[in-house]
């Protein structure tokens, strides 16, 4: 064990650079007149937590000071921008971001910048940097640790002393500080006495890729007992490229009143994206199973097995961003980018692309 330890510890490497972007978030919150709201820079962020190892250069960029929730696919794009300059002369990236839409963000920069060659890390807190009981400053210095290590490339979160892939991060809780969990899919490390611990190397593809197509044009369908099924022909009518559904169980739609599998059928025979997972956090979906899961297959919908709420969506996004043909975007999701969707082991002459 002693051994293993060793093997796995990180040592941060001297003389390293760091670009550091502050987007705001509960991290850098004060009291306002209207609750707390962002209002710390990132000069006044790296007073308060204290010197990070010895000769590292960090450069500062405060991007923005938003609450989370007013975070949209723009900033996306331009943050990906950012983090693409700074492989020029930077080792690594650390992104202080509000926690509601974390998630959202570190799945899509997995998509707009795969195979990049140096860590990107997203981390945020619980409570802001100021409190008496701030989980902000062990946070940053666990990201920046992972950020100096040398060890990681791709996107990932850090948070709670907790290291997970960027398009596997959801978070689960509001107020524990223990806000994040990797879904499906094992921690990549985690942050002890022995310092930072790589438990599982993620995948290494081929060269870096900047890849900030988007489309907005997308809906989210939560289903229901009772659901109205006329929904999709108002989302097709109003422009709608793509839906993703979250389905009961391991992807049950209904099929005998309010006939959502008859709506799904017609939309994905005019070419509209029809996604279809779980409502279940956990263990992803399967429509292979049911007969409900089946017919919804028969019916044009797509599946998205294990993937998080989060990484569908944004993978729903950017795969409409490239292209609006409904088999390109199939296609996308039956291709594992950046491990965020474990695919199911096809059978000798088997073709996911076939109609």
């Amino acid at each position: 064990l002693l051994e293993l330890d060793i093997m796995t510890k990180t040592e941060v490497a001297m003389g390293k650079k760091l670009l550091l972007i502050n987007t705001g978030g509960t991290f850098s919150s004060v009291p306002s007149e209207k609750g707390l709201a962002p209002g710390i820079n990132l000069e006044e962020i790296m007073k308060t937590i204290g010197p990070i190892g010895d000769g590292h250069t960090f450069e500062l960029k405060d991007y923005a000071s938003l609450d989370s929730a007013n975070i949209t696919p723009e900033d996306w794009v331009a943050i990906a921008n950012l983090v693409a300059a700074a492989r020029e002369d930077c080792d690594g990236v650390v992104i202080i971001h509000g926690t509601d839409s974390m998630s959202y963000t570190s799945s899509m920069l997995s998509f707009m910048l795969q195979n990049i060659e140096m860590p990107v890390i997203l981390t945020g807190s619980q409570l802001p940097l100021r409190a008496p009981l701030t989980d902000a400053i062990d946070n940053l210095r666990c990201a920046i640790t992972a950020g100096l290590s040398g060890m990681l490339r791709g996107v990932y979160t850090v948070f709670h002393q907790k290291l997970i892939l960027g398009c596997r991060t959801s978070k689960v809780r509001t107020i524990s500080f223990n806000a994040f969990e990797s879904v499906n899919y094992p921690l990549i490390g985690e942050f002890n006495a022995f310092g930072m611990q790589v438990l599982k190397e993620p995948l290494r593809r081929a060269a870096f890729q900047l890849s900030p197509e988007y489309s907005e044009n997308i809906a989210v369908l939560k289903i229901f007992p009772g659901m109205h099924a006329d929904i999709f022909r108002y989302l097709y009518d109003k422009g709608c490229e793509g839906v993703f559904v979250e389905a009961f169980g391991l992807g049950g739609v209904p099929f005998l009143h309010n006939n959502i599998l008859e709506e799904i059928d017609r939309a994905s025979s005019k070419g509209m994206s029809i996604l279809v997972g779980s409502q279940c956090r956990y263990e992803g979906s399967n429509l292979d199973v049911y007969e409900t899961g089946l017919r919804v297959q028969e019916s044009g919908g797509i599946p998205v097995f294990d993937m998080t709420q989060e990484a569908t969506v944004t993978k729903l996004m950017w795969a409409l961003g490239r292209s609006k043909e409904r088999e390109d975007v199939r296609k996308t999701f039956f291709t594992n980018y950046v491990d965020e969707v474990t695919l199911p082991r096809l059978r000798w002459g088997e073709s996911v692309f076939l109609p």
